[in-house]
């Protein structure tokens, strides 16, 4: 008996240790990213980035930018939940992309780094933010990625396309994570890292948040390409079906990538990227 009790609380004991050590590398490598990283990540031989803090109403925001000719058409990247505008390096720093275009990526309230403000959980608020950040540019070309793709699709301004990663659309295909609980639980919300917190938020509350646009996405005059996997379980392809549903042949373009999951903004880059240049050309 006093050998299972010692067996018992030394496996205890490493199992503990293994939960604490994967909790640390969890919180660690999902948290936003400190500007000195950032810039890191971003600055290569071609690129050299430009990193500044903007303000929308009483927000403030970190913004990271590649503008080098403003006759170029530019890119906007949204990000999803969780996300950054580092989601987007592989784009960022894409040769061919910067030879034809300027590109800006930001950090949605929330998300920034030591962000002391939450989400908004508003459609309308992203979309107006990212309104602001278009500003009196044209030529623009609007990339939103999961929960960016909605707050790209509401956009009030007039641009050159709207492409969508896998967005997340249509309410009633929108799954709610059983992990989701850990944050709903009092109990258990401690564990969950700040970011996660946000995170949760967000999710919670886009659900109900989308009934308000999800029956008027085709009033936009904008075209729009989606991009989306037939695997993915995060955000179903059935929210690009419902949205092909919404407008004509000429406005919309659906690309089906075949058992790809929702990890295609990194996983199947070089075929968006292929896709913005055709925009470019």
């Amino acid at each position: 008996m006093r050998l299972f009790k010692k067996v018992l609380k030394i496996t205890f004991s490493i199992v503990l240790l293994v939960f604490i050590g994967l909790y640390i590398m969890f919180y660690q490598f999902t948290k936003p990213k400190s500007d000195e990283v950032v810039m890191d990540e971003l600055t290569t031989e071609l690129v050299r980035p430009k990193l500044t803090k903007e303000r929308f109403k009483n927000f403030e925001y970190r913004m990271v930018s590649v503008e080098k000719d403003s006759s170029l058409p530019t890119i906007v990247f949204v990000h999803g939940t969780i996300g950054s505008a580092v989601d987007f390096k592989s784009y960022l720093t894409d040769s061919l992309l910067l030879e034809k275009a300027n590109m800006i990526a930001y950090d949605r309230v929330g998300y920034n780094y030591k962000d002391t403000h939450n989400v908004q959980e508003s459609i309308s608020f992203e979309a107006a933010m990212l309104d602001s950040i278009i500003g009196d540019r044209t030529n623009v070309i609007l990339v939103g990625y999961s929960y960016g793709g909605p707050i790209a699709l509401a956009t009030k301004k007039t641009v050159k396309s709207i492409v969508l990663l896998a967005p997340a659309v249509y309410s009633k295909v929108e799954p709610m994570p059983s992990m989701i609980n850990v944050y709903k639980w009092k109990l258990t919300r401690w564990l969950v890292p700040p970011i996660w917190k946000q995170a949760s938020r967000e999710k919670i509350s886009h659900q109900e948040d989308l009934k308000k646009f999800e029956d008027h996405w085709g009033q936009t005059n904008n075209k729009v390409i989606s991009i989306h996997g037939d695997a993915d379980w995060i955000v179903p392809y059935s929210n690009s079906l419902f949205l092909e549903k919404q407008f004509s042949k000429d406005q919309f373009k659906l690309v089906t990538i075949n058992n790809v999951s929702h990890e295609l903004v990194w996983s199947n880059d070089t075929l968006i990227k292929q896709e913005l240049l055709k925009l470019l050309n």
